[in-house]
């Protein structure tokens, strides 16, 4: 028979049951590793990713150039590593200007009611019925393309998913015995609203925050793709596949390691989403490991 420390507290249950997904680990550890990449990018980069150097353009992948050059000389690997800067930047700042936004109409709609929630989840379904990516396009097409307004607007068309959560939340906690204490005590609206149902409602709104970095990153990278995202000279890891494209039959590096890049940064997201979520939800057992 083991001995099993049983988990008392709830952020020792979170700790224990995240620990127990293997997959989940694995997209911490990856997110991990791309925090500490964009943290210590001039140290890691071995060249200056915006130096040019037309003696070795398309230079194959080597020794001295782990992912090869592009079609000006610069080191492709450089480029990567300083783009995980923007792509960091882009999914942490769209998704919190999201997430305030998604909050702040869910709580209102939710604990309110009546023509309040009606009118506002009108709003919300308006607004889904537009493709987000599309109406990203439109609104860049009328503006300078560059790394603030793609946060900005990728923030202000993805606040839909965290706004119905909220609002979910709310209609079910308002009813809860300690909001019906704290109105008994004479609290106001504003301060059950944030001290005593927000706390409360947290849990799904950070899962969806989690994913919604790897939809943002995404997003990011097939704006700059397309030639609408951030701007060369500054490294991205769309601007990058860009120059794949121009040069895929020659210059296959150009495409697999920036590629490559996205599809394990956007899977270790999701992997870690899917695990805080799992760790967070109560219905989850822990079966003992006694024998």
């Amino acid at each position: 028979m083991n001995n099993v420390a049983v988990p008392k507290t709830f952020s020792e249950l979170f700790i224990y049951k995240f620990k127990r997904n293997v997959m989940a680990v694995a997209g911490a550890v990856v997110v991990f590793i791309l925090f500490v990449v964009a943290a210590f990018a001039p140290v890691i980069a071995p060249y200056d990713p915006s130096e040019i150097n037309t003696k070795i353009i398309l230079l194959a992948p080597s020794i001295d150039h782990l992912c090869g050059t592009d079609d000006l000389g610069r080191d492709v690997f450089s480029r990567m590593v300083f783009g995980s800067r923007i792509s960091l930047t882009v999914g942490f700042v769209a998704v919190g200007i999201a997430t305030l936004i998604g909050v702040f109409i869910g709580a209102v709609s939710g604990y309110f009611g009546g023509w309040v929630d009606s009118a506002l989840m009108r709003f919300v379904d308006l607004m889904l019925t537009i493709p987000s990516f599309f109406l990203i396009l439109a609104v860049i097409a009328f503006m300078e393309p560059s790394i603030y307004n793609i946060m900005i607007v990728i923030g202000v068309t993805g606040w839909m998913s965290v706004a119905r959560l909220v609002r979910a939340e709310f209609l079910a906690l308002k009813e809860r015995d300690f909001v019906t204490s704290a109105k008994a005590l004479g609290a106001t609206n504003s301060v059950i609203i944030i001290r005593h149902i927000l706390p409360n409602a947290m849990s799904p709104v950070l899962v969806s925050a989690t994913l919604g970095v790897a939809g943002a990153i995404l997003t990011e990278s097939s704006l700059s793709f397309l030639g609408i995202g951030v701007q060369p000279p500054t490294p991205s890891w769309g601007n990058i596949l860009t120059l794949g494209k121009d040069n895929i039959e020659y210059a296959w590096w150009l495409s697999v390691y920036p590629g490559m890049a996205i599809l394990v940064t956007v899977l270790g997201y999701n992997l870690l989403g899917e695990g805080v979520r799992d760790a967070l939800d109560p219905r989850i057992v822990i079966h003992s490991e006694l024998e």
